[in-house]
């Protein structure tokens, strides 16, 4: 999954504006699309708990793979809806790169090297017990997956371009492929701004021209999470995230979607496409008219949809996702201790109750690391490496403004 970015800020001494205000009902859904992802993993098609997959009644959780692609269109959503005016224009990407990337950084490392060295800890502890139960130590290896080399690569945010090798997590093989687009989305930006609608509409059918020949290539299997076929699901999801901005930004009313029933609609042909197994580009499709929808409504769906507890799990959402694969692997190692090498072993009933520890757990860390590892660090990590952008004294109450309203109404970057 990639990460929710709330609570962001542009660049130090830019002052709030419209462009600026809140963007109702896409942290729950990211929340509950991070939350499907954990179910994808735990229980769907032949995953870590097999007796509790329901294909053979519905597609709803083995497509939760697809949950990723909702993610991808999401941040290039709500990016352009943060710094399109930073980089309205060409000449502004070498003012405003260095202090994007900080931005950047200082959002997503903090949590994805702690959960990193929790992995590394927990299998050296591991290979320690082992070891000390059979006599037979094993270092670890240079190349592979869990390797010294994955480390390394992780580290570099690289581990998505070969998940299968070079993922100690494997979920964060979204997080890296997000990153580089992350690394090319300031120079797109510009001629994305500045570009007529017709253009926009050439580019959006170019854009989804690719994913038709990801679909071509790969038989209708968007599920492409190891090698640079990645870059092919993510980089055109990810843009078309950011023409769906400027569609929401300029024809929002005109496409009259704000309705109840338009967003209610969009909803139950999103889920009856995943309940039946629907083709994954028409379920992306979906997704598009879902996020317009979701995010013009203002009527009583936005208010149920942005109720405390779903605005909370979209918040939490982005430390649930790595954090769901450690708790897996751990779990694994734990089952492996007391015995358990097959999970199918595991009764309906087990397997059941074995889930929801793990979801528990899962919920519980994941606001655990919120507040002490992304939010603490986030701060430490921006004020260390510095954003290019040194603001006046005469800013500093404008600055002081512009954090404040930030977190008070962009729930999402």
């Amino acid at each position: 999954m990639v990460a929710d970015h709330s609570h962001e800020r542009p660049f130090s001494g830019e002052t709030p504006d419209a462009s600026h205000r809140q963007l109702p009902s896409l942290t729950p859904l990211r929340g509950i699309a991070a939350l499907w992802v954990v179910l994808y993993h735990y229980c769907g098609t032949a995953q870590f708990l097999p007796n509790l997959d329901i294909t053979p009644q519905s597609y709803l959780i083995s497509k939760g793979y697809l949950a990723v692609d909702m993610f991808f269109m999401l941040s290039g959503f709500v990016m352009a809806h943060v710094y399109h005016r930073a980089f309205s224009a060409a000449e502004t990407v070498g003012q405003h790169y260095r202090g994007f990337i900080v931005a950047r950084i200082a959002r997503l490392y903090p949590l994805h090297i702690f959960i990193l060295a929790l992995f590394v800890a927990t299998a050296a502890a591991s290979e320690l017990m082992t070891g000390l139960a059979t006599g037979a130590f094993e270092g670890m290896p240079l190349t592979g997956a869990r390797s010294l080399g994955a480390i390394v690569a992780n580290i570099f945010m690289l581990q998505g371009l070969a998940a299968g090798q070079l993922s100690w997590n494997y979920p964060a093989w979204s997080i890296s492929v997000e990153f580089i687009a992350y690394l090319a989305f300031p120079f797109a930006l510009p001629a994305i701004v500045r570009a007529p609608n017709s253009a926009k509409l050439v580019l959006g059918a170019v854009l989804f021209s690719a994913l038709v020949w990801l679909a071509a290539l790969t038989k209708g299997d968007l599920d492409q999470w190891d090698g640079p076929l990645t870059l092919v699901r993510c980089m055109p999801e990810f843009l078309l995230g950011t023409l769906l901005y400027f569609a929401f930004r300029d024809y929002g009313q005109r496409f009259r979607l704000n309705s109840d029933f338009a967003v209610l609609a969009v909803l139950a042909a999103t889920l009856m496409g995943l309940h039946v197994g629907a083709p994954d580009l028409l379920i992306v499709l979906l997704f598009a008219a879902l996020v317009l929808s979701a995010v013009s409504n203002t009527g009583a769906f936005a208010k149920i949809a942005n109720i405390g507890p779903l605005i909370w799990l979209g918040e939490i959402s982005y430390s649930l996702f790595p954090m769901h694969g450690f708790i897996q692997f751990a779990t694994s190692k734990g089952l492996s201790a007391f015995g358990i090498q097959h999970r199918a072993a595991l009764s309906s009933g087990d397997s059941l109750g074995l889930m929801m520890l793990m979801l528990a757990l899962c919920i519980f860390c994941a606001s655990a690391t919120y507040s002490s590892i992304e939010i603490v660090w986030r701060r430490h990590l921006r004020d260390l490496l510095g954003d290019g952008q040194k603001p006046a004294g005469d800013q500093r109450g404008r600055l002081a403004t512009s954090v404040a309203s930030s977190r008070s109404s962009l729930r999402m970057r």
